[in-house]
């Protein structure tokens, strides 16, 4: 995150407050003051004033050891999954197509030169990489970031690639230009994309675009599979049909609530028909 702004409107003290809060990472939930000073780049009596300002929010809370954020720091992820409408859309899919394939099923957009999950439905099962909702991945070695990345211009798509990810994973995969051009060529020809170990060992994926009215691909779709439970001729031929399907319709669906009407209504009015 810049700690400096491109213009007169840039708020250096929020910039710094969410730099604090991106500052806890999933192996290191406790961070002292020194911690997060040192995490951040930020002097001590700057990330105590700040640490001390989310603590009366709500959003940290100080325990033995330093500071861990509370859950209301999802409220920031649901507001923008809220805000897009498009759980609410794709949950009836989602369920659709894990109930068919028994397998979990997950909705990620891009986020530099990472995947970002914001929705899913999960079967439990023992897998090497645990996913939900907030979790990010390396795009490129993934089903769900190849579709995303296949669809920015090819200029746009190799300056992502070279950004740095912020997933702390070091992927399977580490394909050369050539070899990574020529795949998302594939995956723009054929329309979807797919991973067998490319991310981690163990794990297969298959996905496809989510469009919004305009044809524009807001986000992706996948299945995931254990590589030992499933081949990928059972992924291709069997799940790969239903993804498309329920992508197809989530997209349909999408679509028409963007098109759709919205009225605000006043605090306290009642609706009637």
């Amino acid at each position: 995150m810049p700690r400096e702004g491109t213009g007169p409107d840039f708020i250096e003290a929020l910039a710094r407050g969410l730099e604090v809060i991106t500052a806890f990472r999933p192996r290191q939930p406790v961070m002292s003051l020194s911690d997060v000073a040192t995490a951040t780049g930020l002097a001590r009596p700057t990330a105590r004033r700040i640490l001390l300002t989310l603590t009366e929010l709500g959003y940290v809370r100080q325990q033995t050891g330093g500071f861990v954020l509370t859950p209301r720091v999802l409220d920031l992820g649901v507001a923008y999954v809220r805000s897009t409408g498009l759980w609410d859309v794709a949950r009836p899919h989602l369920e659709w197509l894990v109930e068919r394939t028994n397998e979990s099923c997950s909705i990620a957009q891009l986020d530099g030169s990472d995947i970002l999950y914001v929705a899913r439905v999960s079967v439990p099962k023992i897998v090497s990489l645990a996913v939900q909702i907030g979790t990010r991945f390396p795009a490129l070695p993934t089903s769900l970031g190849k579709v995303l990345l296949a669809a920015l211009p090819p200029d746009e798509a190799a300056r992502v690639i070279a950004e740095p990810s912020r997933s702390g994973l070091e992927s399977v995969w580490h394909p050369g230009r050539a070899e990574w051009e020529a795949e998302l060529r594939e995956v723009r020809a054929r329309g979807w994309a797919v991973t067998d170990e490319q991310l981690a060992r163990g794990i297969r994926s298959v996905a496809a675009p989510l469009r919004d009215g305009s044809g524009r691909v807001v986000a992706s779709v996948n299945v995931n599979a254990h590589a030992a439970e499933t081949s990928m001729e059972v992924l291709l031929d069997d799940y790969l049909p239903l993804l498309l399907q329920a992508a197809g319709e989530i997209s349909v669906d999408f679509a028409r609530l963007e098109s759709a009407p919205h009225a605000v209504l006043p605090s306290g009015a009642i609706v009637t028909s």
